[in-house]
Parts: C-alpha cells; sequence; structure tokens
C-alpha cells in the first residue's frame, strides 16, 4: 500500500510540474481528480484485487472521490495544508534531485568542455609546431641549397683560376721552348763525329780541372769561334788553328781521358746553354807567358773570369 502511494503521489508530482500554473483555489480540486484518476487506472489494472472485497473498480472510485470530497467539506483548510506540504516536500525533493542530475550533467559537460579545449589546444599547439618546423626545414634547406650554391660557384671559380694559370703556363712553355728551338736552331753548329771528338777533347784538356760551367764556357768559346766570320767554320779547323790552344801544341788534347761529366758539359753547350757572353778568347793568366798576357790585355775587352780562366772578346 505504501508503495502504491508513492507511485500515484510521485505520478502526480509529474503531472503537476507538467501542468499550466492555476489559481491556487482550483488546485485542491484538480488534484483530486488527478489522484482520482490514477486512482482508477491502478484499480483498472489491478480489479482481481478489489473485486475479493465485492467492489468494482467504479464503486472505488465514487467511493473514493465522496470520501475525499466529505473529508473536503469537514476540513478544507487541513487537506489544503497537508497536500500543499507534501507537494512542496516531493516538489523539493525532486527538484533536489533534478538539480543534482543536472549540476552532474553539468559538471560531466563542463569538463568534457574543458577537455575538448584543451584537446584543440593541443592540436593548434601542434599545428603550430609542424608549421613553424616546416619552416624551419624550408630556411635550412634554402641555406643549404645557398651554401651549396655558393660552394659550386666558388668551385668553379678555382677550377676556372686552376685553368687560366694551367694555360698561361702551358702557353709560357710553348714560348719558351720555341724560343729555345729559336735559339738552338741559331747556334747549331754543323758537326761531324770527328768534330764532336775534337770538342769533348779539346774541353777535356782545357777544363778538365774545372766545374761544369769551365768546362762549358771552353765548349762555349769553341762554338762561338766557328759561328764568327774571323774564324774557321768547323770544330776541328778552330781547335788546330796554329797558335791558338796549348793542348794542341803540347799534345795533351790527344793523350786525355774524356770523362762523362765532360761529355754532358759539352752535349749541354751544343744544345744552346751559354754563358760566354759571346767571348772569342780566354787564357789561364798563371799557366801563360807575359807576352801572350800581354797581347789579351792590349788587344782583347776583357769580360769575366771564371774558375782559373779569363774571357775576352
Amino acid at each position: 500500500m505504501l508503495t502504491l502511494c508513492s507511485f500515484l503521489r510521485g505520478a502526480f508530482l509529474f503531472v503537476k510540474s507538467l501542468a499550466m500554473r492555476v489559481a491556487k483555489s482550483d488546485y485542491r480540486r484538480k488534484a483530486v481528480f488527478i489522484s482520482a484518476g490514477f486512482v482508477f487506472a491502478v484499480m483498472a489494472f489491478t480489479s482481481s484485487g478489489f473485486g475479493g472485497g465485492g467492489k468494482s473498480a467504479l464503486t472505488v472510485f465514487a467511493e473514493t472521490a465522496s470520501a475525499m470530497e466529505e473529508d473536503d467539506e469537514d476540513s478544507p483548510e487541513e487537506i489544503e495544508i497537508i497536500t500543499e506540504a507534501d507537494i512542496r516536500i516531493e516538489l523539493t525533493d525532486q527538484t533536489f534531485e533534478g538539480r543534482q542530475v543536472v549540476g552532474k550533467l553539468l559538471v560531466q559537460e563542463i569538463k568534457e568542455e574543458e577537455q575538448n579545449q584543451i584537446r584543440v589546444r593541443e592540436e593548434i599547439q601542434n599545428i603550430r609546431e609542424e608549421v613553424r618546423q616546416e619552416e624551419l626545414e624550408k630556411e635550412r634547406e634554402a641555406r643549404e641549397a645557398e651554401i651549396r650554391k655558393n660552394e659550386e660557384a666558388a668551385r668553379r671559380a678555382e677550377e676556372e683560376r686552376k685553368y687560366q694559370e694551367e694555360e698561361a703556363r702551358r702557353q709560357e712553355e710553348e714560348r719558351r721552348r720555341k724560343e729555345e728551338e729559336a735559339r738552338l736552331a741559331a747556334a747549331a753548329v754543323p758537326m761531324t763525329t770527328e768534330d764532336y771528338q775534337v770538342l769533348l777533347h779539346i774541353v777535356q784538356a782545357e777544363a778538365g780541372i774545372c766545374d761544369s760551367k769551365g768546362k762549358i764556357l771552353v765548349a762555349n768559346v769553341i762554338l762561338n769561334r766557328v759561328r764568327s766570320d774571323e774564324f774557321p767554320d768547323t770544330v776541328t779547323e778552330v781547335v788546330y788553328q796554329r797558335s791558338q790552344f796549348s793542348p794542341v801544341a803540347d799534345g795533351s788534347i790527344n793523350t786525355c781521358k774524356v770523362t762523362q761529366e765532360t761529355i754532358n758539359c759539352v752535349e749541354r753547350a751544343i744544345r744552346g746553354e751559354d754563358y760566354s757572353e759571346g767571348a772569342l778568347y780566354f787564357m789561364n793568366r798563371r799557366g801563360s807567358s807575359s807576352r801572350n798576357t800581354s797581347w789579351f790585355d792590349s788587344h782583347l775587352t776583357y769580360l769575366f773570369s771564371h774558375d782559373r780562366h779569363e774571357f775576352f772578346k
């Protein structure tokens, strides 16, 4: 019975909360009719319970309504006070429970909204970080591309500089080679095998104890005479010209042994290596007579001295 009353009271409060506001004088009457309607509905589904007492649903409803009307006539103020107090208590309880539910829903919704905002902020931060990383990567790639471009330009410039230097060096070498060939062609002296052997022996006899430059200088003087119009046109004729070289006069030209150093020096002189400054004469003042040295000093132009020999023109 208590459960049924609780059900009816809850149903009544639910219907009351949905209904429009009415005047206070009609409140009690409408509540009675609504409650009776719920009682009738319950009785209709539980008619077997009322059948045991010999009452139908309509009879119960009529009695209930009459009892409620009699009670209403006897103490209307008391019924009104009790009903409104019960309703207010139930409303307060329902409102409190509703507020708790709504509060929980609001708290949950606020938390979800905060979490959504946090996720949105995190996503925005991630997007910003990705954009920043992309910009940094683009800047890095641009810097690396610029560095590679500069390095490539520097490499090409270095290669061009080296090519220009190599080309200049090659052209200089070519120029020197041509000059050397021209000089050698101009300095070339027709020479037979006999002339070559005579040149080797006179250089060995005259400058065998001299250094390489001293040997080349003696060969230069012999070759200068061959080119000069004042002397014969071959090496042999120049060397064996009367009263020109003491090794010919004393015969040492035929007894000396030619060294490899002398051969190398003569080859260098034949190829055009010349330190003589055009000298046509040389003498060893210590090994010459005073008459010969006097003639050299009075008739020739002194050029320079090197390793025991003085050179004249």
